[in-house]
């Protein structure tokens, strides 16, 4: 048989080098790719099993705020540091963590407007007011505080009439990308980011004064479980309370909460109140909580928020969200 010639012997080599090289890179490709696989299947289980143990979390959260009304449903007070206090429970291959807040001592914009029986959504003037009112109180100039408030409410409401200073479809259809207002009641408070002349600054500003509870009821505040830097929520309420002397009454505040409401207006800092001046805001109990869980299990992270309604028995779930809040 004819030896083949050097070059083709030297071209038939380089052709097995060139197969064995791309057979190694496509090897490597299809491990790799199997290992994410692999990762990615335990991750869904582990994110899976997070979940479970956050809802039975949320279950146990639930009975302890049902325990904590239970004990007297007139008063909501911080006894017992439950509010705000990190809570850590043991869990196989991993760590979980709640924590349980006052979810009503915020401004809700959805008290903006008033909700009729057919549905239909109307401005709520003395709401409007008093959300202008806090934003002032928070350092946002006068007139533009005012043109955010109708802004916001405008959102809200079913018509595509404006306020005087708000914003309907014109001026959202106008924007970079158009869109426009929802008409109905927000169902978190990082859609107030989309309305009008809210700045990220602003949204910073006020993120964490305001919320979007699930009804149109004017906003309470819980004045024995309002902490002193919440002291703007409560003189955007009692009109004749700037946030000095709303931080003042918040200080006076009796260790085991004020027993009624008639000695909470009886402090000298509210003795210029009127008869009707936020008194039907102001109460001694709270209705919402917010529930912060915390879950990492076997490399896979879970954090969940929720809303927990106490007006119902028991104490049921009213909103959830995954994900850090916005």
């Amino acid at each position: 048989m004819r030896r083949p010639p050097d070059h083709e012997e030297g071209a038939a080599l380089l052709t097995v080098l060139l197969i064995v090289a791309v057979m190694a890179v496509l090897a490597a490709a299809a491990l790799e790719r199997l290992k994410i696989g692999t990762r990615l299947t335990a991750n869904g289980g582990g994110i899976e099993q997070a979940r479970a143990y956050a809802m039975a979390a949320e279950t146990v959260a639930r009975y302890r705020i049902g325990d904590l009304i239970q004990r007297d449903a007139a008063k909501t007070t911080l006894a017992g540091n439950w509010a705000g206090q990190p809570t850590n429970f043991p869990i196989d291959g991993g760590t979980a963590l709640a924590r349980i807040d006052d979810g009503g001592n915020c401004f809700n914009l959805n008290s903006l407007v008033d909700k009729a029986q057919d549905g239909v959504l109307t401005v709520r003037p003395f709401a409007v007011t008093q959300f202008a009112r806090l934003m002032t109180l928070l350092d946002v100039p006068g007139r533009d505080a005012d043109s955010l408030a109708d802004a916001t409410a405008d959102w809200i409401d079913s018509d595509a009439i404006p306020l005087a200073g708000g914003a309907e479809d014109a001026a959202y259809a106008n924007a970079r990308v158009a869109y426009l207002p929802a008409n109905t009641l927000m169902a978190d408070t990082s859609e107030w980011r989309a309305v009008a002349g809210v700045t990220p600054a602003l949204y910073a500003r006020l993120r964490p004064y305001v919320c979007a509870l699930p009804v149109t009821d004017l906003t309470t505040i819980n004045v024995n479980t309002l902490r002193r830097e919440q002291a703007p929520l409560l003189a955007a309420v009692v009109p004749t309370l700037d946030t000095a002397r709303a931080a003042a009454v918040v200080e006076a505040r009796p260790e085991a909460g004020w027993d009624s409401l008639a000695t909470f207006w009886s402090l000298p800092q509210l003795a210029a109140s009127a008869a009707d001046g936020g008194r039907g805001q102001v109460k001694l109990a709270t209705r919402w909580f917010d529930l912060t869980l915390m879950v990492e299990l076997e490399g896979a992270d879970l954090e969940e928020h929720a809303l927990i309604d106490a007006a119902l028995k028991p104490a049921k779930i009213a909103r959830r969200s995954y994900g850090e809040p916005s």
